[in-house]
């Protein structure tokens, strides 16, 4: 069943609270989407939010248009499911450090050191929080 909304629904924030990635897009003006893997986190207030370097490529793109969409999908195995949530964003330069320190058990086992040391490297960065506010929810599950 397909269904088209502008709000997330408590069935898409069970699902989005997974461990799946994102596929993010923003708008690239004359260059065409490129989509990129990301950890991300559905709010309870319906936004998505990611953590990222200030010098990414993604932060200059969205400086100069703040479209973004975001598509996660149920992995090989599983009956077809998926959520794509597009809008404006905002960057945030305050909780990208928490965000990330949340994420990160979600995605890596921790208790690896090499993954342990990877996340302290990361959170020793400059990190920026960005959001996405809906505009347009698709989402399909059979």
């Amino acid at each position: 069943m397909s269904d088209d909304s502008a709000h997330l629904t408590a069935a898409d924030l069970e699902f989005l609270a997974r461990p799946l990635h994102g596929f993010l897009s923003v708008a690239g003006a004359t260059q065409p989407p490129q989509p990129r893997p990301v950890w991300f986190e559905a709010t309870t207030d319906g936004t998505i939010q990611l953590f990222t370097e200030p010098d990414s490529l993604k932060v200059r793109r969205l400086r100069r248009d703040p479209r973004a969409s975001i598509v996660v999908a149920a992995p090989v195995g599983e009956l077809e499911r998926w959520v794509s949530i597009s809008g404006h964003t905002t960057i945030e330069t305050d909780g990208a450090h928490d965000l990330c320190s949340r994420l990160a058990p979600r995605y890596w086992d921790l208790g690896e050191q090499s993954r342990a040391d990877t996340l302290a490297e990361i959170l020793a960065g400059d990190l920026l929080r960005v959001v996405i506010h809906p505009e347009k929810v698709h989402r399909y599950a059979l």
